[in-house]
This record gives structure tokens, C-alpha cells and sequence, in this order.
């Protein structure tokens, strides 16, 4: 599920480059999906319809399926949707569940999003289903919707010098793959993190680097974030409160990298340079 989304295009290439077959499920089964063209791919992907928000959908598009890997968009309705898809995974007859979740994922959790991936996680633990949860940090593909902000020299942030972790989504991909052929890796918890921690100031300066124009880091006051994130943005007021606080926690508790990626894949994660350096053109528009 989430074929469309950012890790479920990323595992679609990864299952392609195994030669593993997939049913890959969205709402808009008559859209292409992203590199399915060609006959090879025609052969690994079967394209179905299925919808959170509809039943019947899930019990027809989970029909013959033993493993599912569940990556849905973050909103308030997540929890809902996420554990009727577990539970109709339960009578479907898949045993195994890979949710994309998040690293704070704890009851008591200051992102409020963050307390509703622990609480599907806690869903996906009790429903007798194995269950493995990745839970990446930042994508490195989300900085790309910087680009407007770095067209004007600037990048906003309300996290002062804190470090932050990103990862590039076709790592995810790479470790859900990885999860999903390799059986002895189901089951486990996994947080996923590029090579590097990177505070603000620093991807400005490689942002610098990079486009050969100077940018600056503005840091904000938490509500003066929020508002240029409603105001400007145009984000609705739960993406604008999850973002600022996802961006506070990192300055209480500052992070640091995880060694998850390269024990599961045996080489080393994708760098934020080479992130920066491949999509150079997006920042130059």
C-alpha cells in the first residue's frame, strides 16, 4: 500500500531490481506508476485498486497476498485507516506486515503523529500478524520542497544548530526489499538514518556549495515557523504543528546516525551530498 508514495515507488525499484513480483495498490490504478513501463515490469507488477477508507477494496486487492508492506501519508485519520487495513490483513490471510512508522514512536511522544504510529505499531504487535517497522527519519527527497525558499537565498528552520537526520528513500526501499525476501530480518524493529547528522546551518552551506549562490539559514521562533507554514506554505494546521514539532524534538534530543542501513544491506547509506549533487537542477529552477 502506498505505491505512489515516496518509500513505495523507492520499493517497487528495489523488488524490480530482484526480479520480485508485486501487487502494487493505489487509488488510481489508471495512472502510470512511476518506471512500470516496459515489458519486464509489466511481468513483476500487477496494478490494483485499493483504497484505506473503502473495505471491500483491501479484502479484494489483499486476495492471494501473504506479505504487506503498508506506507501511508501522514493525517489525522492514519490511525483509523491504518489498523482496519492490519485488521483486514488478519482475515485476509497475510502474516506479515512492514510499516513504515516513525523514530519517536512512544506513547507519550511530543509529535502527536509520532503517538499515533506507536499506537498502530501497538495494533500491528497485538494482532497475532508478524510485524516489522522501519522507522526512517527525515527524507532526503522532502528537501526538495525547499527549492522556492532556496530560490529566495534561505532556508527556514526553528531548530538552531541541532543536528538532524536524513535518509535517502530508495535506502528504505532497499531495507523494506530486504525485510520482505529475507525472512530472518521479519519481525525485527529497524531506524533508518543516512551516514550523517546535519544541522541546518550546515545544509545551507552545502546548499551554497552546491547551487554557487549563497544560502542562509533563518532560524525562527517555533510559532513564527508555524506561521510561515500555514501563512506561506499553505500546510494545513496539523502538517504545520507536526513539522514544528518534529523539528523541536530534534533540538531536545539532538540525533545522532544509526548503523541500521549498512548492517541490513551490507554497504554504506546514500550521503546528502550526493543527494544535493544529483538533484542540483531542482535548486537551480
Amino acid at each position: 500500500m502506498g505505491a505512489t508514495g515516496t518509500t513505495g515507488t523507492a520499493l517497487l525499484h528495489s523488488l524490480r531490481a530482484l526480479d520480485v513480483p508485486v501487487r502494487a495498490l493505489t487509488r488510481t490504478p489508471q495512472r502510470p506508476l512511476p518506471g512500470t513501463a516496459g515489458p519486464r515490469h509489466d511481468r513483476l507488477v500487477e496494478v490494483r485498486y485499493a483504497d484505506a477508507g473503502d473495505p471491500d477494496s483491501l479484502r479484494a486487492a489483499f486476495e492471494g497476498a501473504d506479505q504487506l508492506f503498508l506506507a501511508m501519508a501522514n493525517s489525522p485519520a492514519q490511525v483509523a485507516l491504518e489498523t482496519r487495513v492490519i485488521d483486514i490483513a488478519v482475515v485476509s490471510g497475510i502474516g506479515h506486515v512492514v510499516k513504515v512508522s516513525a523514530p519517536a514512536a512512544e506513547p507519550d511522544s511530543p509529535v502527536a503523529i509520532s503517538r499515533g504510529h506507536h499506537a498502530v505499531e501497538a495494533h500491528l504487535r497485538a494482532s497475532g500478524l508478524t510485524g516489522t517497522v522501519l522507522r526512517p527519519y527525515a527524507f532526503m527527497q522532502n528537501l526538495l520542497r525547499l527549492a522556492p525558499a532556496v530560490a529566495e537565498g534561505v532556508v527556514l528552520g526553528a531548530m538552531g544548530e541541532a543536528p538532524c537526520n536524513y535518509v535517502d528513500s530508495r535506502d528504505i526501499g532497499d531495507v523494506a526489499a530486504a525485510v520482505l525476501t529475507r525472512r530472518h530480518l521479519a519481525g525485527g524493529t529497524y531506524t533508518l538514518t543516512g551516514p550523517e547528522a546535519v544541522s541546518h546551518p550546515d545544509l545551507a552551506a552545502r546548499l551554497t556549495a552546491v547551487t554557487g549562490r549563497l544560502i542562509r539559514y533563518v532560524d525562527l521562533a517555533p510559532d513564527e515557523m508555524r506561521d510561515d507554514l500555514v501563512h506561506r506554505a499553505g500546510m494545513p494546521d496539523w502538517l504545520a504543528d507536526h513539522v514544528v514539532e518534529i523539528q523541536r524534538l530534534a533540538v531536545a534530543r539532538p540525533e545522532t546516525p544509526t548503523s541500521t542501513v549498512a548492517d541490513v544491506l551490507g554497504r554504506s547509506p546514500r550521503t546528502l551530498d550526493a543527494f544535493l549533487a544529483e538533484h542540483r537542477h531542482h535548486f537551480d529552477r
